[in-house]
């Protein structure tokens, strides 16, 4: 590296080119692996089109690197195009220029075996390059592309070198704090199968010690004053309006929690909690867990709704004599475990796969699903993931009752045990899950494959949802699956999220007007302040929690401007204001076109303040790649 930069000193001094392979391209954000000097993303010699090149950078969409030019370059020049080395899958992207955040150059899409496009940007003046690889619209799996031969060239006599820079990382304006005094949050409705387990940590935040009491509980339920943990077993059907209050020496909250008794009452808001795999991939264990859940209350996360706790993958051992699961070394003691999490107020949910095999390798269920379910109600399990994986080897080409089968199967299994367990399907979306997922059994379905922490991902994720609103209800969610906010990884190695915090601010806002599962993915004991306030704050939960469960719907669009609006059950509506731009706009929300009249009472969510009293349309300046989120109250 010394090397290259002493050699890009010499040739800005003389004005000839700097090749970007001699940058340091560790500030190179990607959608996958790192950028390489002179080769592929995965190693190989740069080849496009059948075309070797001996200069480039190597890079994945979404892919986006800013260099200081220093006002001393002249031009900035490259052959583009998707890398030659083989992939099971066809890549399609597109480059980006930007000189000083103006689009200076678009290639159109690009797919593998083209020949390289010539890239040529004017960058006299400019101060600023950044260099942009776009997925295509298509997601980035196989999206391995090419900078060959780039390079910048400098002015004749420049002494300024070109150098990578990170864009500054700037927090958006939200309320941090949570207040002192208790207050009782949602979710506000929860339910149970009548003569199976039933758990509920009330969800209220506020200075500790807090005092609970509650009245017209159902029969079979006894509430801990103490912790605000209500359990038992509901003797009967019903629907009982439980009037709760929380009392600290700052004050009391009153309110009332709706618990239903009733066959397949369960997730009747979108489940939230945390799950193992974003964080620890297959390196997850007992330890891990139990710190979760310590963190999850120690954070103050339980007080805000946050119950599940979650392990996905890598738990199993294989099966006994009599074919019952094992767990292996990892996990000495399942039910230990389960009991542990319980004690808390949480609950415990587990992984697993219709197919002979998980997804990381481990025993599946196939033909031992009334075993396996019975055995996760021994644990004291509460939820299960089950992912297809392996699956596809029974079923190679699956038609549409080939996809629903095996759901149908371990839904029959989990309602026969003894233990209310909530059903999360994950296939990825395969068959328009989102239009039969309820009818096998379903508590949520995946939608997507699966998210990693970048813009292109989030967002393109995100943002296809908005046709399967028809589908989202109590009791059966979409979900676009986990958050990806705080310190991730996939495994014993962890980073911050490269979402900057503007699109942290943007996932969040979108998965709550989507109505989407708030499965939390990051290490619970490295929280930072930033991503708590993400979390924590009650005002943009609710919009995620409303017991009416709709999921918002897109009702304006221009360019990479968008509103979305939720009817919410008070009859008030959550509007959303998203710039999926790289610059700062202005975006106006039209009482039109969320089907408003009259004056609004206007709510920023997000700063937990009133804005104004409005009436016809609100106008809110975004952030890039940022989010507005508001509640609009009729004001008369």
């Amino acid at each position: 590296m010394l090397i290259h930069a002493i050699t890009a000193a010499v040739l800005a001094a003389v004005g000839g080119p700097v090749y970007l392979d001699s940058l340091d391209l560790s500030t190179v954000e990607q959608g996958w692996q790192t950028a390489q000097a002179n080769h592929s993303v995965d190693g190989n010699a740069i080849s496009i089109g059948g075309k070797g090149y001996a200069h480039g950078v190597g890079t994945h969409a979404y892919s986006e690197w800013t260099i200081d030019l220093g006002g001393e370059a002249i031009a900035f020049d490259a052959m583009a195009g998707v890398d030659d080395e083989f992939c099971s899958g066809e890549g399609t992207v597109e480059f980006v220029v930007l000189v000083d955040d103006t689009v200076s150059v678009r290639t159109g899409l690009m797919h593998k075996g083209e020949p390289a496009k010539p890239v040529h940007a004017d960058l006299k003046g400019a101060k600023k390059l950044t260099l942009v690889v776009e997925d295509g619209g298509d997601g980035i799996n196989y999206d391995h592309a090419d900078w060959a031969d780039a390079r910048i060239t400098m002015a004749s006599g420049a002494d300024f070198i070109p150098h990578s820079v990170r864009p500054p990382r700037t927090f958006p304006d939200i309320a941090m704090a949570a207040p002192a005094p208790p207050s009782i949050n949602q979710p506000r409705i929860t339910g149970a199968t009548p003569g199976k387990p039933f758990l509920f940590r009330l969800p209220v935040s506020g200075a500790r010690p807090i005092a609970f009491a509650a009245s017209s509980l159902p029969p079979g339920l006894m509430l801990d004053g103490d912790t605000g943990v209500i359990s038992g077993s509901i003797d009967h059907n019903g629907s009982w309006d439980v009037r709760v209050s929380a009392t600290n020496e700052l004050g009391t909250a009153k309110g009332v929690v709706t618990i239903v008794g009733q066959p397949d009452a369960l997730a009747l808001t979108p489940p939230m909690g945390w799950n193992s795999w974003n964080c620890w991939g297959t390196a997850v264990d007992d330890g891990k867990i139990r710190d979760a859940a310590d963190w999850m209350v120690r954070s103050g996360l339980a007080e805000h709704g946050f119950t599940y706790i979650n392990i996905d993958d890598a738990w199993e051992g294989g099966r006994d004599e009599q074919g019952r699961m094992l767990t292996n070394d990892k996990f000495p003691d399942m039910k230990a475990l389960a009991d542990y999490v319980h004690g808390k107020g949480l609950k415990l949910g587990i992984y697993s796969s219709p197919g002979p095999k998980t997804c990381a390798g481990y025993e599946g269920s196939y033909q031992h699903e009334v075993q396996d379910a019975d055995r996760f109600a021994e644990w004291g399990i509460d939820l299960l993931k089950y992912d297809w994986c392996s699956y596809g080897g029974i079923a190679p080409n699956p038609d549409h009752d080939d996809l629903m089968k095996p759901y149908f199967t371990m839904r029959d299994a989990l309602r026969s045990s003894s233990r209310d367990v909530v059903y999360s399907l994950c296939q990825y979306g395969m068959g328009r899950v989102w239009e039969w997922g309820d009818e096998v059994g379903g508590n949520y379905w995946r939608t997507t494959g699966d998210i990693t922490d970048t813009w292109s991902s989030m967002s393109g994720i995100g943002f296809s949802q908005a046709d399967h609103a028809p589908y989202a209800g109590p009791g059966h969610w979409n979900d676009p699956d986990m958050l990806v906010v705080g310190k991730v990884g996939w495994g014993p190695s962890l980073h911050d999220s490269r979402l900057t915090p503007d699109e942290q601010v943007t996932h969040i806002t979108l998965w709550s007007m989507l109505a989407a599962p708030l499965l939390i993915g990051c290490d619970l004991t490295q929280l930072d302040q930033f991503t708590l306030a993400l979390l924590t704050n009650d005002e943009v939960l609710a919009v995620s929690q409303d017991r009416l469960g709709r999921q918002a719907t897109r009702v304006f669009q221009d360019g990479d401007s968008e509103v979305w609006v939720k009817p919410l059950e008070d009859g008030s509506v959550a509007v959303a204001l998203f710039n999926r731009s790289r610059r700062e706009a202005a975006i106006t929300a039209s009482w039109g076109d969320l089907g408003l009249r009259g004056r609004q009472r206007v709510r920023d969510l997000w700063r937990r303040a009133d804005v104004d009293v409005v009436d016809h349309a609100f106008i809110a300046t975004v952030h890039r790649h940022g989010a507005v989120l508001l509640r609009l109250t009729p004001a008369d």
